[in-house]
């Protein structure tokens, strides 16, 4: 049966027209590739089985969603109780099927307590209602509660039900060191969670509570009274619009605009799957699948008019006018608005070179003090804290690659650092290794773009409090590479060696089209390497015979490869497997199902797996080496973007 569950009806609140193609295999769907999405889910699955810890009388009904029967007619059992917790009670009316995280049901009276790996300040929190307005990012949370409630509401009118979110806690600081170790990812088919917790485990066994309950009640009345997210329509109205349509597989129309630009249903050509993204243009336009692949008004960077010009009937570049820009020159360097308008034109005039604002760079780089130094950090923020001492969602710092170049040109991987070590708290460590890196010189320092000051002033407030020896030396180390986010105790302004932003280089002065408008390290390395002459003749030979020295490839190791259609291989798709060479018993034996590590979400994710002392020896070595050489890769990049500006300024 086709029946609108809580899962679908989120989508649809996202883009009606996800209904149609949801869940269907002939469809690309890019969500099931997401790594980051997986690392959330599998953080989010930790959280609920750590609210349950909350209702030890509590009684799971384990099953497959769509076995509906057997769920709904397990809960209807339970429910004749008086009073009963239940875990993924089932519901289902009228075509419309939920599962609940947690419902406390005392006689009538009952408790839907939705469970998020989403935080707050318990202190601080005033509501989700602000002038009459619900907030934007919590609309889709309140929706699922409201829908959840809708649905209860009609299988039992004589039930009273208060609704609850349970999140972490911003304010909370946990008691217990390795917290996670409770709570272990494990794909089974005993738990639908995939989250194995040890026999006989009680709820003081975990400390302070790290999670609490915040009533939403006045905000689900307020989206049952008004809306908020389609006027014309009902909160009931709009429940019934979707059912019909998702039980009929009938497409709602859905007007195309800048909501497009994250649809996750977009085939690929080698995806050899269909489009509905294709599909849906198509039928709005009538065009081709060729002339919907052209530059969208979306695809400007930072545009901010894109969603105004779409309602006007402007979907593509072409259609952009210079007066909706407006670009408004800024000396030294390419404004926004400069760069949007470079950006169209070389679309309009099928202009594939990179365009330079070589004035300004060059005056940017006579700046810059030999030898420079190129970070790049890899860190982990959870809602359950692995030591105690620490707050959900507090940012670890487990990583970093530093790679020097020399004034003569030469390349050195001069120091990295992993913290995988289980129960550890990494980020002081962390900081000592790289001030004695950074230290070594007296360099310019440069990251890519906000990530590195926003971690280093993380640190700062944890130092503060702390009773480390050092930490009157690390903290002025802070001071000395970094300036205040403004959200520390003190601020300060940029230290003599404050870390250059080269996104913010990148941005400032120059632009290539091959990057689609992205400012991303991702995009814009593939676009400096299909350019530059000079990159693809040195990185096209081995390690052993380029001037650059490398800590986790061998000598052999080449990092560019070219296509057969003349284009160059992104290095990070060379990066090798982690188990390259495992038979398939070891690798069956594996805690991790990550295959390879060539992006944030896959590093966050080892990290993660990393923290759980069962995982050997063997595997916690091949997870470590593909860490550091993912994050080597990340400061070479930085590198050889420099190299690039250099090679130009030529």
């Amino acid at each position: 049966p086709r029946y609108l569950t809580k899962t679908r009806f989120k989508e649809a609140l996202d883009c009606p027209a996800k209904l149609f193609y949801t869940k269907k295999k002939e469809y690309a769907n890019k969500k099931i590739k997401d790594t980051f999405l997986q690392s959330l889910a599998e953080g989010g699955f930790q959280v609920e089985e750590f609210a349950r810890m909350n209702y030890p009388d509590g009684i799971a009904i384990l099953g497959d969603d769509r076995d509906y029967n057997k769920v709904v007619s397990r809960t209807s059992e339970l429910l004749e109780r008086e009073n009963v917790t239940i875990f993924e009670a089932a519901f289902l009316h009228n075509g419309l099927f939920i599962r609940v995280d947690i419902l406390n049901k005392k006689g009538n009276t009952i408790q839907l307590i939705e469970v998020k790996a989403k935080s707050i300040s318990k202190t601080g929190h005033q509501g989700f209602i602000k002038k009459d307005k619900l907030n934007t990012g919590w609309t889709p949370y309140l929706y699922d509660v409201a829908f959840q409630k809708y649905v209860i509401q009609q299988c039992y009118p004589q039930w009273s039900i208060k609704t609850w979110l349970m999140l972490a806690n911003k304010d909370a600081v946990s008691t217990v060191d390795g917290l996670n170790q409770f709570f272990k990812i494990k794909k089974t088919k005993e738990s639908r969670t995939g989250i194995i917790k040890p026999d006989g485990l009680k709820l003081e066994d975990l400390g302070e509570p790290l999670l609490t309950k915040i009533p939403v009640e006045e905000e689900i009345d307020f989206i049952y009274n008004n809306n908020p997210v389609d006027e014309t329509r009902t909160f009931f109205e709009l429940i019934s619009f979707y059912k019909e349509h998702y039980e009929k597989d009938i497409k709602i129309f859905t007007e195309i605009g800048k909501k497009c630009k994250t649809c996750q249903f977009v085939a690929d050509k080698e995806d050899n799957k269909k489009s509905g993204f294709h599909e849906c243009w198509s039928a709005q336009l009538n065009l081709s699948s060729e002339k919907i692949d052209r530059p969208k008004v979306y695809d400007v960077s930072n545009f901010r008019k894109s969603a105004t010009l779409m309602k006007e009937g402007k979907y593509f570049m072409n259609q952009i006018t210079e007066n909706d820009v407006d670009p408004t020159p800024e000396a030294g360097k390419m404004s926004t608005t400069e760069r949007q308008w470079i950006q169209i034109e070389k679309i309009l005039n099928d202009d594939k070179e990179p365009s330079f604002e070589l004035e300004g760079l060059r005056d940017e780089m006579k700046q810059w003090k030999y030898p420079l130094n190129f970070i790049d950090f890899e860190t982990s923020a959870v809602a359950i804290p692995f030591t105690k001492g620490r707050r959900p969602y507090e940012q670890l710092a487990f990583q970093y690659s530093h790679h020097i170049v020399y004034q003569d040109g030469r390349v050195e991987h001069a120091s990295d650092y992993v913290n995988t070590k289980v129960g550890a708290f990494p980020n002081f460590d962390f900081l000592r290794a790289l001030k004695k890196s950074l230290m070594a010189n007296e360099g310019s320092i440069f990251r890519y773009h906000a990530h590195e000051n926003t971690i280093v002033n993380a640190i700062y407030r944890q130092l503060v409090p702390s009773d480390e020896k050092d930490k009157e030396e690390l903290i002025e180390f802070i001071k000395l590479i970094s300036h205040s986010t403004g959200n520390s105790a003190t601020s300060w302004p940029g230290g003599e060696r404050d870390m250059i932003d080269l996104w913010k280089v990148v941005k400032d002065y120059y632009y290539d089209p091959y990057t689609n408008g992205s400012n991303s390290i991702k995009a814009v390395l593939p676009a400096v390497l299909n350019s530059s002459k000079f990159l693809q003749n040195k990185y096209q030979k081995p390690i052993s015979e380029i001037n650059l020295t490398s800590k986790r490839f061998d000598d052999s190791h080449i990092f560019l490869k070219q296509l057969e259609n003349g284009n160059y291989e992104n290095p990070y798709k060379l990066l090798p497997p982690l188990f390259e060479g495992w038979n398939k018993e070891d690798l069956d034996n594996t805690v991790t199902d990550i295959e390879g590590i060539s992006d944030g979400g896959a590093a966050l994710t080892a990290y993660g797996k990393l923290q759980f002392e069962e995982i050997s020896i063997e595997e916690r070595k091949a997870i470590e080496s593909g860490l550091l050489k993912y994050c080597e890769l990340d400061t070479l990049a930085m590198v050889m973007i420099y190299e690039y500006f250099v090679e130009m300024l030529k």
